[in-house]
């Protein structure tokens, strides 16, 4: 009796990289790349949030000081003028750096970064100086509210600055590909320079509080 023959069919085999390939010719193990935008994007976003609190510290003090009856005017630290001139030769050295990294000048590019974060640590230390000269003077913050919006519009910005050091202590001590670099210190240039805006702002500020 004879017997119908099973008769099997296969799929040709899908060619491709160890089959790694996806319809479409995608690649499964391949990165993605993050457009530049992205890491743009996500700072502009996250100095958006910190202009809103500065914004909203300002108006604080704007408000306070207009209903205070007890608002002494305080007369700052004279250092506060050398820090608010470092920290601008810290953002100038900082924009400098960038343009050799650029023009793929590696060894000057991480030297004028080492200067732009060094000076941006001598701001911190001259902002604990200013606050020491305060203390020395028997000025705390609840000594009146002008005081008490002076420290903490000094130490608000000072955690920001901080923060931006770290981010440039970081961005020195890695060795990322020359794209990315590029874009590591953009953000963290972004970050910097408005950082030190902000610091005007409040510096103006505190002017007419004398």
């Amino acid at each position: 009796m004879a017997t119908d023959t099973a008769i099997q069919t296969r799929e040709p085999p899908v060619k491709g990289n160890g089959g790694g390939a996806l319809p479409g010719g995608r690649n499964r193990n391949r990165v993605r790349e993050i457009p530049d935008r992205v890491y743009m994007t996500g700072i502009y976003i996250a100095l958006g949030g910190i202009i809103m609190f500065f914004t909203a510290l300002v108006s604080a003090w704007v408000v306070r000081r207009g209903l205070a009856t007890d608002w002494q005017p305080l007369e700052l630290p004279k250092i506060i003028w050398l820090n608010t001139a470092i920290l601008l030769a810290s953002s100038i050295a900082l924009m400098y750096s960038r343009r050799l990294l650029i023009a793929r000048r590696d060894l000057d590019h991480r030297h004028w970064w080492g200067i732009s974060t060094a000076l941006g640590m001598f701001f911190l230390i001259g902002q604990l100086l200013a606050w020491r000269q305060l203390v020395a003077a028997g000025i705390f913050v609840a000594t009146n509210p002008a005081s008490s919006f002076f420290y903490v519009f000094t130490a608000a910005h000072a955690v920001h600055m901080l923060a931006g050091i770290i981010a440039l202590i970081t961005i020195a001590c890695a060795r990322p590909s020359l794209m990315k670099k590029e874009i590591a210190t953009r953000v963290a240039a972004t970050y910097w320079h408005a950082v030190t805006l902000i610091w005007l702002v409040i510096f103006g500020l505190l002017l007419t509080n004398r």
